[in-house]
């Protein structure tokens, strides 16, 4: 990653951030409602707990099931656990659950069950993510090592040109890489860069919560069920399946919105500045999709609706199809680029056909 920080340009001739901003105060003004969640997204977080915790409970009581069984279960927590991932801890983290900082804190906390860290998701995502979105060197997202090219900036390999075959195997790999690696790798990075976000804790507490949280969650999902009776084979199973179910779900919800054809990935001038304002920087790094399906919008946290989030963090994803119109004007009428997909389908399509693109040889598409 580039340590050197770039910066936006300040002039905003057009507008179009105070605009906005003031069109999205005054709906909720006038309508006398909160930006954070509300009873849908605490009856989602019921909902969504359940389909997570239930299937756990069960495989743990009836420790003879048959492993058809037993598997199907396994999957069913991964769609809970992405699920929980997406709408509670992803808005907890964001300070948008609730008007409560505590309840946040507690809400965002949900991802030590998921076999994430706090203090690394909000360094990436809020902090890197949020800020220098698509940004090669900057917005780690973009950063799949050697084996997926996401951007014209990384080095080719002669493999690239089969990425768009096995990266969909790759992505399911995301949490179970969270809970064995990618925790101690970030944190060792992120401390020796000195990030953070909010209030900065000290580093030996930083490095005995995660030991800690490891420890615990390994106890959990791995230890317990084999001490009450399930076979170990098929706790290992399980756990694999899990983890590759939440991570093919997230990696996939997480690509449709930045690595496709209509976003770019610019680069800071001499100066460090990057051309645009941050709020008309999103429009051109952002895409949404299937904002109309509410099933998507309804699982995925309103992560379809990726624009108004990367603009509005701080609002639950609850109010993102309301204030959709209003970021759509806008843009419209500054005639700056709002770029979504219809469909789920499409925007998948999109994407893998990017990563085909990216991995031929650049001699060839130069």
């Amino acid at each position: 990653m580039n340590n050197t920080t770039p910066t936006f340009a300040k002039q905003d001739n057009l507008k179009f951030f105070r605009t906005l901003n003031t069109k999205v105060n005054n709906y909720f003004k006038e309508n006398n409602i909160q930006k954070t969640g509300n009873w849908r997204l605490h009856l989602k977080t019921i909902i969504l707990f359940t389909v997570f915790l239930t299937p756990y409970f069960l495989i743990i009581t009836l420790t003879d099931m048959p492993f058809w069984l037993f598997f199907i279960l396994s999957i069913v927590i991964g769609i809970g656990m992405a699920g929980i991932g997406m709408n509670v801890m992803h808005d907890g983290n964001h300070g948008s659950y609730s008007n409560k900082n505590w309840i946040n804190k507690f809400m965002g906390g949900t991802i030590y069950i998921l076999a994430g860290n706090v203090y690394n998701w909000q360094v990436q995502h809020n902090v890197l993510h949020h800020t220098y979105t698509n940004i090669p060197g900057h917005d780690e997202d973009l950063d799949a090592g050697r084996v997926i090219r996401f951007t014209k900036n990384a080095k080719w390999y002669n493999f690239h040109k089969f990425q768009h075959y096995y990266s969909v195997f790759l992505y399911g790999l995301l949490t179970f890489n969270w809970c064995l690696t990618t925790d101690f790798k970030q944190m060792k990075a992120y401390l020796k860069r000195n990030l953070s976000y909010g209030e900065a804790k000290k580093p030996k507490i930083l490095w005995t919560t995660l030991v800690i949280t490891k420890i615990i969650y390994f106890s959990v999902w791995i230890v317990l069920p084999i001490i009450l009776g399930v076979i170990w084979w098929k706790v290992l199973i399980g756990f694999f399946a899990m983890h590759y179910t939440a991570g093919l779900i997230l990696s996939i919800v997480f690509q449709l919105a930045h690595i496709v054809d209509e976003t770019v990935n610019p680069h800071p001038n001499e100066s460090g500045e990057i051309e645009n304002t941050w709020a008309i920087h999103q429009l051109f790094t952002t895409v949404n999709f299937a904002p109309k399906n509410w099933i998507v919008n309804w699982y995925t946290g309103g992560l379809n609706h990726q624009i108004e989030h990367h603009l509005f963090p701080n609002i639950s994803h609850i109010h993102y199809s309301k204030i959709a119109q209003f970021v759509k004007e806008t843009a419209q009428d500054c005639n700056l680029p709002y770029h979504e997909y219809k469909t789920m389908r499409s925007a998948v399509i999109a994407h893998f056909r990017h990563l085909k693109d990216l991995g031929l040889k650049p001699e060839l598409t130069s």
